[in-house]
């Protein structure tokens, strides 16, 4: 039996999708030991794109001639590859990777705001005002306001984080308005995104990427890592996760990349967390739960009544 073709195939997909955006981020710290924020988010698309053009070929799937397609593509691969890996790469040469994973855990909250501004149909709820409102909690949780607004790199940072997830939610209502009606295949659109990422960032690179460049066999295996399965591949395994179990239960996934992103940093890194972090992480996993309505108790069944 294919692997992936059972249930068991999709948990063990579930799990690596877990492990490996959560990893993503420890990556991301080892690859700064050699390379700058712009050359790690260059390699991180072009490493997507190769992997997702061998698929694409193993699947002989064609690519779309639609120009307005690729237009939008460009745009979708500016939201959510150019700008949130660049400004994800620059936050961890000041913050941990785990408080990185954390931040990023805010993307459906953010989503959620801004689709509730651009899309009628996604109008505030109870649940979700609710939702928004233990999330907002949770970031000036992780934060630490207590201690005062410190404008340092450190606080640059985590705006730099909270600024990725933005553009995060920002993407995934673009394409929900403008790519998601035209019934382009996921891993196509994937491919069209790190595709024209790569093409942005290589022309950006004498301004973003020009630094020297000082690799040793870790930094190369997270590049790959990184930008084959965490750019790439798992894409893919998404896409095929969606497909066997809905949205919303694949969309679990963002609960656990923070926990495995927050313990890497500790096991790999020795990074140190702070009570207020895993504190505000909880709030904030709480939020998304509460907005979709998984904190409401369900009411009983009525019992049956012989007569």
């Amino acid at each position: 039996m294919r692997f992936g073709a059972t249930g068991f195939g999709v948990t063990v997909r579930f799990a690596l999708l877990a492990v490996v955006w959560g990893a993503s981020f420890l990556f991301i710290k080892v690859g700064l030991a050699g390379l700058s924020p712009g050359q790690i988010a260059l390699a991180r698309v072009a490493l997507g794109a190769l992997a997702l053009a061998a698929v694409l070929l193993v699947r002989r799937r064609p690519l779309p001639r639609d120009l307005v397609l690729w237009g939008h593509l460009a745009v979708v691969s500016v939201l959510l590859c150019v700008v949130p890996f660049l400004l994800f790469s620059w936050a961890e040469q000041y913050i941990s990777s785990g408080l990185a994973s954390i931040f990023n855990a805010t993307t459906p909250l953010i989503t959620m705001l801004l689709a509730a501004a651009a899309l009628p149909e996604e109008r505030f709820t109870p649940p979700r005002v609710l939702g928004l409102s233990l999330g907002f909690l949770g970031v000036l949780t992780i934060v630490g306001v207590w201690h005062g607004v410190d404008v340092s790199h450190q606080l640059t940072a985590q705006l730099a984080c909270l600024g990725a997830t933005t553009c995060y939610g920002a993407c995934f209502v673009y394409m929900r308005r403008f790519v998601s009606p035209r019934g382009v295949d996921p891993v196509v659109v994937a491919f069209g995104q790190t595709g024209s990422a790569t093409v942005i960032l290589g022309l950006l690179a004498p301004v973003v990427a020009a630094t020297p460049v000082h690799l040793d066999l870790a930094v190369v295996a997270s590049m790959v890592a990184l930008g084959v399965f965490g750019t790439g591949i798992a894409y893919v395994w998404n896409v095929r996760i969606i497909a066997a179990w809905g949205a919303a239960n694949a969309s679990a996934v963002t609960y656990l990349t923070p926990v495995v992103g927050v313990l890497l940093g500790v096991l790999v890194l020795g990074e140190p967390v702070s009570w207020n972090q895993p504190a505000g992480a909880l709030l904030v996993v709480l939020g998304i739960l509460a907005a979709h309505g998984r904190l409401r108790r369900r009411r009983p069944e009525p019992a049956l009544v012989s007569r």
